[in-house]
């Protein structure tokens, strides 16, 4: 490798903590799937908690974070990507969230059709919340801002073009992204998820074992939409794409 990590867990200036840091008292069960190829995505049924809490310090509590958006349905998910040959940094994970258009032609496991089915068709980076014109993704960063906010637009397979605020900030040790849509989403034409009804959040840090991702992605949807589609696995499947959207920019840099 290139760096060399000490017993203490450091490198460079920044200190590395460890899994068991993160998620006391959760067990070696947690830590297998944590760390397996495809990690843990998880579907909550309606008004169920979150059953993975990380323990990130204080000044950072992610469950209310989450929960003062009073989402309905939610799914987590959580897996540790193993350092390749250097250390994962946080300007990785910024680099990995940075490329929009990758996003385009993910897909997901639908079990009712026994299939993978590709979820975005289109994906880019958008002006402004006002201005739609496409804009590319930018090279990759050098340096790690402290905050960022990006506008993107989604073309779903199942709900047509859909819009999204992203907003990125830097912790004492990792990265979050927090995703919420700016416009309604429609199913032919009725509204199923109002704006700012759905919110997506992920947590990356680099840790002495890899780079966690935690996430959490949930909505407040309409009667309409709950009576015709399975919501929890709806959330969980959309949510493992951005799940291994990040995933996969992170191996990028092997």
């Amino acid at each position: 490798m290139c760096f060399f990590l000490s017993a203490a867990g450091s490198f460079g200036d920044e200190y590395l903590r460890s899994f068991y840091d993160l998620f006391p008292g959760y067990g070696d069960a947690l830590r297998r799937v944590a760390f397996s190829d495809e990690g843990y995505i998880h579907a909550l049924q309606k008004n169920q908690p979150l059953l993975l809490i990380p323990n990130l310090g204080p000044g950072l509590d992610l469950y209310s974070r989450i929960m003062e958006r009073k989402p309905a349905y939610c799914a987590e998910a959580i897996i540790v990507v193993p350092h390749p040959g250097r250390y994962l940094t946080r300007l990785d994970a910024y680099n990995a969230f940075g490329r929009v258009r990758d996003l385009k032609g993910l897909v997901f496991r639908s079990h009712a059709r026994n299939m993978d089915v590709t979820l975005f068709e289109d994906a880019t980076r958008l002006e402004s919340e006002n201005r739609n014109r496409a804009i590319p993704d930018p090279p990759l960063a050098t340096e790690l801002p402290p905050s960022e906010t990006i506008f993107i637009r989604l073309r779903d397979a199942n709900f047509g073009n859909s819009f999204y605020r992203t907003d990125l900030s830097s912790s004492p040790h990792g990265l979050i992204y927090e995703m919420t849509n700016f416009r309604n989403i429609s199913f032919l034409f009725f509204t199923v998820v109002k704006r700012g009804d759905f919110y997506a959040m992920m947590y990356t840090e680099p840790l002495v074992e890899g780079m966690l991702i935690y996430a959490v992605a949930g909505a407040d949807v309409s009667d309409f939409l709950a009576s015709m589609v399975n919501i929890p696995s709806s959330i969980a499947q959309r949510g493992s794409v951005f799940f291994n959207w990040v995933n996969n920019g992170l191996r990028l840099t092997e």
